[in-house]
């Protein structure tokens, strides 16, 4: 095994785990350093392609217990350990309904099933929730273990259609575009599927194995043809790390440029095994010669180990404070490069020589322990979890749970992403003398639930024209779930503004996530183009039933937190503090500049009415998250209904 090592394949694990570690700890310098993982599958398919290949040439055959030994010989002692480990720091952090729910995680991690869970409870692996989540990264391990059940029966197979590198190759592209073509067919039909299902991965895998099968005698003697390829490589690796965002639909077209670059890497250096003895002439150029420095064969050989500690490490001080500086995070980083290095050298390495973990008809026996071992001790934390839910705890999580009443009538009054056609839902009696329009996005649901009970005092009806994540402006965004434009609001917006105006109702109550709170981390230009952009947008609508003679409420949206309301509340009572911990600066939360710029626009339209509650939510420094004993906000910016059904004095006064 010695003489096959590949100094420069050490080195691109570095790049590797370096890009995710970067992600992952906010440098914004290289917003595409979620790609390090494709580095890694791609880099998974050549060598175990290699290997594979090799022993089915010299024996005919394979010995799959010795091959899934030294899977689990190479990855599970140090997983395991991790996991556990995670388990136990979150007995002290996390809230006991969040161990409970990662606890299940910690389980499907154990088995590297975890890939399958995230999809049964649709976790987006951008969505800032996802920070919560100490378990998420090991979707990669387990679409990889997955990889490993299915790859050496496929290479068997076309063994046994015929024997020789050709049928391997045919056989291994047209798995590969099979599942590239369904990769690209699901990137924008239904996103988390084409992240998270193995399959739907397969394809990057297969990149690897294949460039193992093309021939290599064309670079041994070319050496400048193999430079060139690999700075090639590097530059697409480099252009993926540094254009690439979440924003995009990934992983698709998008993912094919870092699996490009690292099989291009790959293939340089096929003709370089003397690089790090001393590179000479051409060789001086190739990649190999940067990628077998020693730091990045120091970070390479920890690639493994530094994966399994970084995200926990980042998680976990987020939790314990909420707005990590730059110190804070070189710290974190410090931290996990001490954790993968001792967990390197005590579990992992050591792992790999374990005498009871040897070849042979009871290999694996010691394998389904360990992991048996992971998923009992999981299991057993979840219901541990679950028994330490104390009264207040499970106040705080059905007052997060709670459907607005809109919703509760009918999970569809809030339209779907994909939805065009406008669906009214309408409360209160049909004769009623007047009837209000509730008109927005979830922004316009979490006000539902005061606004029904306020008109039932009146004798008004109410109608809902609702849609997930579409304001009422007349202003065209981008959807960071489909990730692309969001074109389904617009044609939404239309028909809902059309038949609000033929119903001639006595009132349009408008509310929607401000550009105020969108734009809160964005740099000072575009923040002005936008907010110019909204304003036009919000006045557009606006003018359109002040012109039909409708009159018009704009509600001010609520104020943004820091963190999620719901688990910061449960876990500051876990660790016996106040609620008020969670709370965020007025000035951060509030945006009152916005808000002065939104009242200028309602202002400059006739017949249109601007309601401000944000004294209910906030007081002269902070905007509080639990008030009067209630759980404010369900999340982040949606209120929850029991404190919403509070605010109904205080909007029918303002309406009515």
């Amino acid at each position: 095994m010695a003489a096959s090592f590949r100094p420069d394949i050490q080195g691109l694990r570095a790049l590797a785990v370096g890009g995710v570690v970067a992600y992952h700890f906010g440098l914004t310098a290289l917003p595409g350093g979620f790609a390090g993982v494709d580095i890694f599958f791609v880099i998974s398919g050549w060598l175990i392609t290699t290997h594979l290949m090799r022993e089915i040439t010299e024996t005919g055959g394979l010995d799959l217990w010795r091959f899934y030994a030294r899977r689990a010989r190479r990855l599970l002692p140090a997983a395991l350990f991790v996991i556990l480990a995670t388990l136990c720091t979150g007995y002290f952090i996390l809230a006991p309904q969040e161990q409970a729910l990662y606890s299940r995680g910690a389980m499907y991690a154990s088995a590297y099933a975890i890939n399958l869970w995230l999809l049964r409870w649709s976790f987006d692996y951008f969505a800032s929730d996802a920070l919560s989540n100490p378990f998420i990264h090991f979707w990669s391990l387990s679409v990889e273990e997955q990889f490993y059940l299915v790859w050496p029966t496929l290479l068997v197979f076309a063994a046994w259609l015929h024997p020789g590198r050709r049928m391997a190759m045919v056989v291994i592209g047209v798995a590969g575009l099979a599942s590239f073509a369904a990769c690209l067919w699901l990137t924008s039909l239904s996103p988390a599927w084409a992240f998270y299902f193995s399959p739907l991965r397969a394809w990057e895998f297969a990149a690897g194995g294949l460039a193992t099968l093309a021939p290599a005698a064309l670079l041994r003697h070319r050496p400048w043809l193999g430079a060139a390829q690999g700075w090639l490589g590097l530059a697409l690796i480099a252009i993926a790390y540094l254009c690439l965002s979440e924003d995009l639909p990934f992983p698709g077209w998008y993912a094919a440029l870092p699996v490009a670059g690292t099989v291009l890497v790959l293939l340089a250096g096929t003709g370089d095994d003397n690089v790090a003895a001393g590179p000479t002439g051409w060789q001086a150029l190739v990649p190999a010669s940067v990628l077998s420095l020693p730091p990045l064969q120091w970070v390479g050989a920890l690639s493994y180990s530094l994966y399994l500690w970084h995200w926990p490490v980042i998680v976990y001080a987020g939790m314990l404070a909420s707005d990590l500086t730059i110190l804070q995070r070189l710290f974190c980083g410090a931290l996990a490069l001490l954790l993968a290095f001792l967990t390197y050298h005590l579990i992992e390495n050591p792992g790999r020589r374990f005498g009871w973990l040897t070849a042979g008809k009871w290999a694996l026996a010691p394998a389904v322990a360990l992991t048996g071992l992971g998923v009992a001790v999981a299991y057993a934390n979840a219901h541990l979890a679950t028994r330490n839910i104390d009264p207040a705890q499970r106040g705080i999580e059905q007052a997060a749970e709670q459907p607005s009443i809109a919703r509760a009538l009918d999970k569809n009054c809030l339209l779907d992403f994909h939805t065009v056609t406008p669906k009214p839902c309408t409360f209160g009696p049909n004769d009623a003398a007047h009837t209000i329009v509730l008109f927005g996005d979830s922004h316009a649901d979490h006000w539902s639930t005061p606004l029904i009970e306020a008109a039932s005092r009146n004798h008004t009806k109410v109608v809902t024209y609702l849609k997930s994540s579409c304001r009422a402006s007349r202003l065209s965004t981008f959807n960071t779930v489909l990730k692309r434009d969001y074109t389904e609001c617009d044609a939404w917006r239309e028909q809902a503004i059309a038949e609000i105006i033929r119903r001639k109702p006595r009132l349009v109550v408008i509310s929607e996530f401000s550009i105020g709170n969108l734009t809160r981390d964005m740099p000072a230009a575009g923040r002005k183009q936008e907010t110019a952009r909204w304003q036009a947008g919000l006045r557009s609508t606006l003018q359109a039933f002040s012109q039909a003679g409708v009159e018009t409420a704009v509600i001010r949206d609520t104020p943004i937190g820091d963190s999620f309301a719901d688990s910061c509340v449960a876990r500051a009572l876990w660790w016996r503090e106040a609620p008020s911990r969670c709370d965020t600066p007025r000035a951060q939360a509030a945006n009152d500049r916005a808000a002065a710029q939104e009242r200028a626009v309602v202002k400059s339209v006739p017949d249109t009415l601007y309601v401000d509650l944000t004294d209910r939510f906030c007081g002269p420094t902070q905007c509080h998250v639990f008030i009067g004993g209630k759980l404010a906000f369900r999340d982040r910016h949606h209120l929850a209904t029991g404190f919403a059904e509070t605010l109904e004095g205080p909007l029918e006064k303002a309406l009515f």
